[in-house]
């Protein structure tokens, strides 16, 4: 909603239009609205009066009248210099939203520590991301989904990165194998040094972020528009627990891929067998693996051509066959095979 709602409601929080003023004290009284009612009022999203309700998405559930009273109580101290004028109406603003709060019970804001937030839009995602970033001072835990790190991604969070690293902050990160051919990656590790610890998976979860084990952040929606912050102890101890499994199975970026004991298979190609023999299609493998669909189906053509397959039914026979329909292998010594593989010419 972000861009039309100054333009056809230019106001701040402190002198609601007509429809904001009724929608908002509406969704006070009741403790949330439908989300088609701030429809009239698009200035109630953008200045974030209302917001996204975590259980349920289409309904939206307005910021404590407290917590907008605080923010207006800052924002007039930075302006109060340049306008006067602008007192008296924050005065009465404040003297309406404390009417409204005595009508409810009082609810947490997110400084007070709620368990769940809706970030929508990138604007709020990176604010409360850099405040998260501020509060940081011992760890940061990262998964990276995707394929090659492009340097525009990289660079979006790089000011986040060199404060945390100029505190001392550990950061430990974890990519998809594809992402060790990426040289952006390669060069913000080393501009970060020790204080940057990178492993590597033929899989990852979605996107995660976590902040001293104390706050996360996760994708809401499919193209990452909207994002939740969550601070309830019990889900970010669980998210924690799934990064650390993930962590002892991924490989160091600066070791080698282990090799699949298999002549003429890459790693990537055994992981491609692997998930094939799943019944996966060649869509899901690519996004699972962080490769394009065109990569993957080349990867797939030699796979045939190795294996000797000249139809997809016929490959996934042998893959069977040959054991590529496991989970890859481990590292094994220069010219070695692990036990019982075998080599197909």
């Amino acid at each position: 909603m972000a861009g039309h709602g100054t333009d056809e409601h230019p106001h701040g929080a402190d002198r609601l239009c007509e429809a904001g003023d009724r929608v908002y004290s509406r969704a006070v009284r009741r403790g949330r609205v439908p989300r088609g009612d701030a429809e009239t009022a698009p200035c109630l999203l953008d200045l974030a009066l209302l917001h996204p309700d975590p259980d349920d998405m289409d309904w939206l559930v307005p910021t404590p009248p407290q917590e907008v009273m605080t923010r207006l109580l800052r924002g007039m101290y930075d302006e109060v210099s340049a306008s006067q004028r602008r007192v008296g109406s924050a005065v009465a603003a404040f003297e309406r939203y404390a009417g409204l709060g005595r009508q409810v019970q009082p609810v947490p804001s997110a400084a007070e520590g709620s368990a769940i937030r809706v970030l929508d839009g990138l604007a709020r995602i990176q604010a409360a991301m850099d405040e998260a970033t501020e509060a940081c001072t011992t760890e940061v835990l990262t998964v990276q989904p995707g394929g090659i790190r492009r340097e525009h991604e990289l660079a979006e969070g790089l000011h986040r990165a060199l404060t945390l690293r100029g505190r001392g902050v550990r950061m430990r990160d974890l990519y998809n194998h594809v992402a060790r051919h990426g040289q952006g990656l390669l060069n913000y590790l080393e501009l970060m040094g020790d204080a940057v610890e990178a492993r590597t998976l033929d899989e990852v979860i979605d996107r995660l972020i976590l902040f001293d084990r104390k706050v996360a952040f996760i994708p809401a929606n499919a193209d990452r528009t909207m994002a939740l912050e969550l601070r309830h102890p019990a889900l970010v101890e669980y998210l924690v627990t799934v990064f650390e499994r993930l962590w002892r199975l991924a490989i160091p970026l600066t070791a080698p891929l282990p090799d699949t004991g298999i002549e003429g298979i890459s790693h990537r190609e055994q992981s491609i067998a692997a998930l094939l023999a799943e019944g996966h299609q060649d869509a899901v493998i690519a996004e699972r693996l962080g490769i394009s669909v065109r990569t993957c189906r080349a990867h797939i053509a030699r796979l045939s051509e190795t294996l000797g397959a000249a139809s997809r039914t016929q490959l996934g026979v042998r893959i069977a066959q040959v054991g590529l329909d496991g989970p890859p292998r481990t590292a094994v010594s220069p010219g070695a095979r692990e036990p019982g593989a075998r080599t197909v010419r």
